[in-house]
């Protein structure tokens, strides 16, 4: 059989990376293509487990950054042997949201740990799975912010930040695409949903033309 496509989305917080996934995963069904859509942290009973001491304060104590990335990783590590590489193998796709560049972007640039080590624990973490596509859905501090704001959701731990972590971790996401362009293609945000949401497309279809077909055909009937 063969394997199915790995698709990660990345961006700061605000990018609107689970409305584009949820939209890419419909367009995807209308072509006919199984999908399995997740999340970092989360994804299995440990993953969310861990999601709830990494976002919501749960442990109600300081947590420190090396420590931090330790639980990212764990949460990685079962999402990758329980979900992702099983679903790859038997042909679907995989839509992930986040995945090992946010363990670069937050803790290497955004709070400064190095690079090199996140990237060998990446590694470790993840028996060296890399995304076939990474979408990265780039919004400025202050628009992602206002985003944030309107939702009624309360801020998360991360969410809360500094403004400077924020700047540097977006920063972070550019450099990381300029160092992978083939693998890190970035999108901007400031547009309507569906732009946004027509510009993935494009993507997808550039790199898997077949399955753009398949949707086409789909449409036409």
């Amino acid at each position: 059989m063969k394997r199915g496509a790995f698709i990660t989305f990345e961006g700061p917080e605000g990018s609107g990376k689970t409305t584009q996934i949820r939209l890419l995963a419909e367009r995807l069904a209308t072509a006919g293509v199984t999908t399995r859509v997740t999340r970092e942290p989360g994804g299995t009973r440990l993953g969310e487990a861990v999601r709830q001491l990494l976002q919501h304060d749960c442990a109600d104590a300081e947590m420190g950054f090396r420590a931090e990335v330790l639980l990212f990783c764990a949460s990685r590590a079962q999402l990758v042997d329980e979900v992702i590489r099983p679903a790859l193998a038997g042909g679907n796709w995989v839509l992930c949201d986040r995945f090992t560049d946010s363990t670069l972007a937050y803790q290497g640039y955004g709070r400064g740990l190095p690079l090199d080590a996140l990237q060998a624990l990446n590694r470790f973490a993840t028996h060296g799975l890399v995304p076939d596509l990474t979408i990265l859905l780039d919004i400025a501090p202050d628009e992602g912010s206002r985003r944030l704001a309107s939702r009624a959701a309360k801020e998360d731990r991360i969410e809360r930040t500094e403004r400077a972590f924020h700047e540097r971790l977006r920063q972070g996401y550019l450099e990381l695409a300029r160092a992978e362009p083939a693998r890190i293609q970035v999108v901007t945000t400031d547009r309507a949903v569906a732009d946004t949401a027509a510009a993935v497309w494009r993507l997808v279809g550039a790199r898997w033309p077949e399955t753009a077909g398949r949707e086409l055909t789909s449409h036409a009937r």
